[in-house]
């Protein structure tokens, strides 16, 4: 799925912490090449050294911003003992990634601000598209699990309710929507 390189270098991993910091305070297309290498201390050559464009150090952030959810999804899913709780763990992993914030505060789903800000056909939208449909996948394998009537549906419906509560929590700077969207999960999966 990447199509970018994937050597770690100090001066990319430098990089990339400083365009994740920047990227999601301010925007990608308002943050400029010269105010991401003075934020992580590196020649601007080094930029070119790690990335061949703008572009491909936006796509990676893209990435790296779905790896962090990733690895806290993993966290809260090897804690859970029952299908729900591993279909909860999604919502927990929302609340979490949430939660870990940034300096300049919470501002919502890094991924949808992202693809917010690009042209309808960019790869970068395209790689939002791809993270979301895999984590609609994900609750799709739960809810299999749970042996639930439409687990396509229902994934679906999670998916919103995801959505919904993470761009209203970006509004609010605060987690309450996303806690209200898992009591939600909760509530339709013991009706269901």
């Amino acid at each position: 799925m990447n199509t970018h390189r994937t050597t770690t270098t100090p001066a990319r991993e430098k990089l990339m912490q400083a365009a994740g910091r920047l990227f999601y305070a301010n925007g990608m297309n308002t943050t400029g090449i010269d105010a991401i290498t003075a934020e992580a201390g590196v020649a601007r050559k080094s930029l070119y050294n790690n990335f061949s464009s703008k572009e491909e150090l936006m796509l990676a952030y893209i990435d790296a911003r779905h790896d962090e959810w990733l690895e806290l999804y993993e966290a809260r899913l090897s804690k859970a003992r029952t299908p729900a709780e591993r279909l909860l763990a999604v919502f927990d992993a929302y609340i979490d990634h949430a939660e870990s914030g940034s300096v300049h505060g919470f501002r919502g789903c890094g991924l949808l601000n992202a693809a917010a800000e690009l042209p309808v056909d960019a790869a970068g939208r395209e790689a939002v598209r791809r993270h979301k449909e895999q984590v609609e996948s994900i609750l799709v394998e739960h809810l299999n699990a749970l042996e639930h009537p439409d687990a396509s549906d229902a994934a679906e419906h999670c998916a919103f309710l995801l959505e919904g509560a993470m761009t209203r929590a970006g509004l609010e700077g605060s987690t309450d929507k996303l806690i209200r969207a898992r009591r939600l999960a909760e509530q339709m999966l013991a009706g269901q």
